[in-house]
């Protein structure tokens, strides 16, 4: 297999396909400074994310599809993309399919115009029918394409902290509720000691992640969850994914012990001074006590001493993360692209797939049809939705 095609060439600069494992891993020391460069930094960009997803996840019916951008032999663009025969159809995706939130290319500071051109024309290259892209912003370049339709997916809320989080808090919180919020702590002290643990390392986050999946499946046992956390193939992409980027110092996981028990877990990312939520669960025996609303609080504290001003929430509208962000900056799932009759038809099917798994959760009845049925058939043919964090 040819694993760099050139594509075009302007001025100095020059747009290749990289096609392999191995080209990919090529690019990873200038890989990371492209994703710090975004408007939004995504930790579901970084390289080492990257790499572990496509080697746990690229199939025989997949292909890479990473266009790069080079001037003067220095990495200045790319877009992480590859293709997926789906049903005889060839889908562009991000790598990281449902779970790229985030995602864009990926362009250097002060580029010229001419660079993200040089990808526009890259990605037209490709063999693919059309592109299912998930987890743009709204402001983001590949949205700027001609020929894609964008649909709302998720609310991502963000919270604003330059001040630190006690100011934010008190901004956001009246007396009442932070009264109601320290009630919990002190009700969860009355079952035992109360503490929470930071991992920040890799010899501290690995037996934290383990923690972290035993108490992510008492949660969501027996209920929807479209995310890779919950299976093994997913568990071992995490335990990967970890290895790859502990020693970057961007990954954080919070536990919080009851009695000295596991009893939640706040996982995130830190990057670029953004708080990036990742996962979160806590054990279902002490929900009345509100374990995974304390254990966040604490970790939002414990990310703005680690000098994180900014928090994308990445998740919906629960009432916790609208009382304390600031406004939402949604992310939006990009479909079009269409080459030809079969991909145009697969788009329009595409678009009608998600604007009735819109209408069904804005539905509340249709939702609760959804979590006590639908969502069971959903589990048991292994269909991949989005993660339940991000829509």
């Amino acid at each position: 297999m040819i694993s760099v095609v050139e594509l075009s060439g302007r001025e100095d600069a020059v747009a290749e396909t990289v096609q392999s494992p191995d080209r990919l891993e090529g690019l990873a020391a200038e890989w990371d400074t492209l994703v710090k460069a975004m408007a939004r930094p995504s930790p579901f960009l970084l390289h080492g994310w990257l790499a572990e997803w496509w080697r746990h996840y690229g199939g025989s019916g997949e292909r890479l599809a990473v266009v790069s951008v080079r001037r003067r032999g220095r990495l200045v663009g790319a877009a992480p993309l590859f293709i997926r025969r789906e049903h005889g159809v060839r889908t562009m995706h991000f790598l990281g399919a449902h779970e790229s939130a985030l995602a864009d290319l990926l362009i250097a500071n002060d580029e010229p115009a001419s660079t993200a051109q040089l990808l526009r024309e890259g990605i037209r290259s490709q063999a693919f029918d059309y592109a299912d892209l998930f987890g743009l912003p709204r402001a983001s370049l590949l949205a700027q394409f001609d020929g894609l339709r964008l649909v709302e997916r998720v609310e991502a809320p963000v919270l604003l902290m330059p001040n630190g989080w006690e100011d934010a808090y008190r901004a956001k919180t009246g007396s009442k509720k932070r009264n109601l919020h320290r009630r919990r702590l002190r009700q969860l002290g009355e079952l035992g000691t109360v503490e929470f643990s930071v991992g920040r390392t890799r010899d501290e986050l690995e037996p934290m992640l383990e923690e972290a999946f035993r108490l992510h499946n008492l949660r969501w046992q027996g209920r929807p969850d479209g995310s890779t956390f919950g299976t093994e193939a997913g568990r071992q992409f995490h335990r990967a994914a970890l290895r790859r980027l502990a020693d970057e110092g961007v990954l954080r996981i919070v536990l919080m012990h009851v009695g000295g028990r596991p009893a939640a877990f706040h996982y995130f990312f830190a990057l670029e001074g953004t708080m990036v939520v990742h996962r979160l669960a806590f054990d279902p025996a002490l929900a009345r006590y509100s374990p995974g609303l304390v254990s966040t609080l604490e970790t939002l504290r414990i990310a703005s001493e680690d000098g994180m001003t900014r928090v994308e929430f990445l998740g919906g509208n629960e009432r916790y993360k609208l009382e304390l962000a600031d406004r939402e900056e949604p992310l939006y799932e990009a479909i079009g692209l269409v080459r030809n009759p079969l991909g145009a038809l697969a788009a329009r099917q595409r678009l009608a797939s998600v604007r009735l798994r819109l209408r069904l959760k804005r539905s509340e009845r249709l939702h609760r049809l959804y979590l006590g049925g639908l969502g069971s058939l959903r589990r048991s043919q292994g269909s991949a939705l989005p993660a339940s964090k991000i829509g």
